[in-house]
C-alpha cells in the first residue's frame, strides 16, 4: 500500500518504543488520522470496530484488564488481534503482558510504549496525522513566514520570487520552501504549506546557483511548516490594466476547496516588493484583528461629504 503514514515513521516521531523489535515496520502504514481506544472491545463488543485506527490503551483499560480471568483476557486479546489493527500504543508507560504480546508477534501486529499521559499524547499524534495525512497537492511558488503571516509568492518563473524570499529573510523573515511548495489542507479553514526534503532550506537563485538558506543566515530564517494565509501574484506590469488602488473587496484565490485572499502585484523597475510584501502581510493582519483601513477611510471620505452637505 503506497498511501499512509509509515508506522516506523509514527514511532521516530512521538519516540515510542517498540516492545516487539521482531516485527517489521518497514510495510506498515496508517491511512487514518484518527485514533482509538478499544475500552468497548475489551469488554467482547466489537460490533462497529474501528480496527483501521491506532489502538491505545490508557491507564483506564489496563486497570479493567487486570480484573479479567486469564481465560476471558487471552479470548479478548484472540479477538482484538485477529482484526489485524495497525498496532498498538501503551501510554503512561504501562507494561502490557507477555501474553500479548506473544499473540502480536505471532500476528504480525507492532506493540509499542510511550511514557507520555493518555489525553497528551492522543492530541499530539492526531494532531500530527492530520498533516501528514491530509489533502495534499504540490504548486509551483515560495511560501515565506512574515510577521506570523504564511504568504505565498507566486508568479511566472523567472519573474523574481526567489529574489523577493531572499529579501525578506535578510530583513528577518523565515523562508518555509522555494520553487515547489507542497500544500495540505488540514481542515476546511486551514492550509499548510512545506517543502519537499530533496529542495528543503534551498533557494534558487538565477545566475548564482543554489543557495543554503539555513547555512547561510541560520537556523532562525528558516521552519518547517507554515500555514498559508495570503497569496501574492507577481506579473508583468500592464499599461492598460486596472489595478486595485483601494482594497474595499478581497480577491481569493483556491486549493483543495479552500479560498485564501489574493494580491496582484505588478513589477516594475523602482518598486520594492519586499516592503510592499511586508506590508500586505501586516494590513492581512490588521484585517484580521478587525480594523480595515480601506473602510476606515471610505467611512472618512463619506463623513466628510456628509458635513460638506
Amino acid at each position: 500500500m503506497g498511501q499512509g503514514v509509515k508506522i516506523s515513521e509514527l514511532a521516530e516521531k512521538m519516540g515510542l518504543k517498540n516492545l516487539t523489535p521482531t516485527v517489521d515496520l518497514a510495510d506498515k502504514r496508517i491511512t487514518v488520522p484518527e485514533v482509538n481506544r478499544p475500552a468497548l472491545q475489551l469488554t467482547g463488543f466489537f460490533d462497529h470496530f474501528a480496527y483501521d485506527r491506532v489502538q491505545i490503551v490508557g491507564y483506564v483499560e489496563y486497570t479493567y484488564l487486570q480484573t479479567l480471568e486469564e481465560d476471558r483476557k487471552q479470548q479478548i486479546y484472540d479477538e482484538l488481534l485477529s482484526r489485524q489493527v495497525p498496532c498498538i500504543v501503551f501510554s503512561s508507560n504501562l507494561e502490557p503482558e507477555e501474553e500479548l504480546l506473544e499473540l502480536a508477534r505471532s500476528r504480525d501486529i507492532p506493540v509499542m510504549q510511550t511514557s507520555r499521559q493518555t489525553s497528551a499524547f492522543m492530541g499530539e499524534l492526531i494532531r500530527w496525522m492530520n498533516v501528514k495525512l491530509a489533502p495534499c497537492i504540490t504548486i509551483h511558488g515560495v511560501l515565506v513566514d512574515v510577521y506570523g503571516v504564511g504568504v505565498l509568492i507566486m508568479g511566472e518563473s523567472g519573474i523574481g520570487k526567489s529574489e523577493a524570499a531572499l529579501e525578506l529573510i535578510k530583513r528577518g523573515h523565515r523562508l518555509v520552501t522555494d520553487d515547489v511548495v507542497e500544500i495540505r489542507k488540514v481542515s476546511d479553514d486551514t492550509l499548510v504549506g512545506s517543502a519537499p526534503d530533496i529542495t528543503k532550506h534551498f533557494i534558487e537563485l538565477r545566475g548564482i546557483g543554489i543557495v543554503d538558506v539555513k547555512s547561510m543566515f541560520g537556523v532562525q530564517c528558516v521552519r518547517e511548516t507554515q500555514n498559508i494565509d495570503l497569496v501574492i501574484t507577481l506579473e508583468e506590469w500592464n499599461r492598460d490594466k486596472e489595478y486595485d488602488r483601494l482594497g474595499l473587496e478581497e480577491n481569493y484565490t483556491e486549493f483543495l476547496g479552500n479560498k485564501v485572499v489574493c494580491h496582484s502585484i505588478p513589477i516594475r523597475p523602482g518598486r520594492n516588493l519586499p516592503i510592499i510584501m511586508e506590508s500586505a502581510a501586516v494590513n492581512h493582519r490588521q484585517k484580521k484583528m478587525g480594523y480595515n483601513a480601506a473602510q476606515e477611510l471610505y467611512k472618512r471620505v463619506q463623513e466628510n461629504l456628509v458635513r460638506k452637505g
